[in-house]
């Protein structure tokens, strides 16, 4: 109990004792008791005399007696009024004493009922102080613990920052040699110049010489550029809302400048209709397209149109087949030998997604799943005219545990799932045959993504996410090594 409580226990004992005392000590002091007269009487039985006063007003009267088992007598009287002895002494003492005990007795009740609401103020008190302490303590605990949070952040933050450092001192030298780039050609112009105003200044041909060799370096350097490693991707940008809940939609990577065609394929399978929208914005805005009929259905989402043709995986086979736009003929089909088909080793969300055909900044690909590599997935790049395998890379991922997936600059990234909460976790580099796990979020605005394809010209990705035509932006790290151009 805590000091307070211990006080006013105190108190209320000593006041207790106080209270005993009195009701027991003063009315033997002032008489108040029934006076009790004992007498000697012996060799007499017990016997009991009752004696009723004559008067009882007048003075002290003998009330009863009796004899008890030693032979004594013991008598009852009676004290006389107090209109009788108003003029005594004691009657005034007993008046005094008795206002006392009166002031006493409602001091004390006084003191008890504020005592009472003392404690019970103590008591809610303590009770409240108890109650602070407790939070000061949870506050001051979870003050460590998120002290703790922040310092493991900082640290994680920190490690994933350090790789960064030796990128960025070749990023100093690649700002060099850009610059250097830049003098080049302003030397070069220059040089054109004076060679307008003074033909023969300069050896012709060793002036054509350097403009190609330039030429050549920026084309490599501006190779370099345009592919990287994925960093971010953007909120969803809803383009259109159309359709059933899979499908795919496309533009052409390798379209002429100004061709900005949409290709749009509701259904996974048994479907072979092809519609074409003349530009984006049409496709946004109006339901005007053509409508292209394939000689077989497909089967998934997986399709692709590269350099005006549509490749796609027939109905219940491995067959890839070509088919050109323009002529409306199979320029080429051809087997993918061993690749799962029919729902064998598909994308975690099924739809007959065993082969999923896409591009990039390098060229065709071919993502499936084969018996002979357990059901995990298989890349393989395929020539565009002939469709024959160039290479093949084999992983350790399970075809069924990937949502969709897509290609970036010959890095294949998986995503975790096709509804709720998606993001890209897993990426396999074809250039060095290694593997890493990532976490870079994806929003899933509709929540259930069927097709997911990136197209290098616009550096998006486009997904049909639940009957809405989607694209993501994309971030991507671009290296330049100075010592390959």
């Amino acid at each position: 109990m805590s000091v307070p409580l211990l006080k006013i226990g105190v108190v209320l004992s000593t006041m207790a004792m106080i209270t005993n005392w009195m009701s027991q000590t003063l009315p033997s002091l002032v008489g108040l008791n029934t006076t009790k007269l004992t007498a000697a009487q012996g060799g007499y039985p017990d016997r009991s005399i009752g004696v009723l006063p004559a008067n009882p007003e007048e003075s002290w009267q003998v009330y009863s007696s009796a004899q008890d088992s030693e032979g004594r007598c013991v008598c009852t009287v009676v004290a006389p009024q107090q209109t009788m002895c108003s003029r005594d002494a004691r009657t005034k003492q007993l008046r005094q004493l008795l206002e006392k005990v009166q002031n006493m007795t409602q001091s004390i009740q006084v003191l008890d009922q504020r005592t009472q609401r003392d404690l019970q103020y103590v008591v809610k008190m303590e009770d409240q102080l108890r109650g602070l302490e407790t939070k000061f303590r949870q506050v001051e605990e979870n003050h460590k613990q998120n002290i703790a949070k922040q310092y493991k952040a900082i640290k994680a933050k920190m490690a994933e920052l350090r790789p960064l450092i030796p990128v960025l001192e070749e990023y100093k030298a690649d700002a060099r040699l850009v610059q250097q780039f830049k003098e080049e050609v302003q030397n070069l112009t220059s040089s054109l110049g004076l060679l307008q105003q003074e033909m023969g200044a300069y050896d012709y041909d060793d002036l054509h010489s350097r403009v190609v060799s330039l030429e050549e370096r920026l084309r490599a350097c501006m190779q370099k550029l345009a592919c990287g490693k994925l960093t971010g991707i953007s909120d969803a940008i809803t383009i259109k809302t159309s359709g059933s809940r899979f499908g795919s939609w496309m533009t052409d990577p390798l379209a002429p400048e100004g061709d900005t065609r949409v290709w749009y394929m509701d259904g996974y399978h048994n479907n072979r209709f092809v519609r074409e929208y003349k530009s984006m914005a049409d496709f946004m805005t109006s339901d005007n397209f053509t409508s292209h009929r394939l000689p077989h259905p497909w089967s998934g989402t997986g399709q692709v149109v590269y350099n005006g043709s549509i490749y796609f995986n027939k109905f219940q086979s491995n067959m890839i087949i070509k088919f050109d736009f323009k002529t409306s003929t199979i320029s080429k089909s051809q087997r993918l030998d061993n690749a799962g088909f029919s729902n064998t080793y598909h994308y975690a969300w099924g739809g007959h997604s065993d082969i999923d055909l896409m591009v990039d900044e390098g060229g065709l690909w071919a993502i499936y799943a084969t018996n002979q590599n357990a059901g995990n997935i298989v890349i393989s790049k395929l020539h565009p005219l002939t469709l024959h395998i160039i290479q093949t890379w084999t992983t350790n991922h399970p075809r069924r545990s990937a949502g969709e997936s897509f290609m970036i600059c010959g890095t294949l990234y998986v995503t975790n799932g096709y509804s709720g909460g998606t993001k890209v976790y897993y990426a396999y580099q074809t250039n060095s045959s290694t593997y890493e796990y990532i976490d870079i979020v994806l929003q899933n605005k509709y929540s259930h993504i069927s097709m997911l394809d990136y197209n290098p010209r616009d550096r998006a990705l486009y997904a049909w996410n639940n009957g809405h035509q989607v694209l993501y932006n994309v971030t991507l790290f671009h290296v330049i090594r100075s010592e390959q151009l």
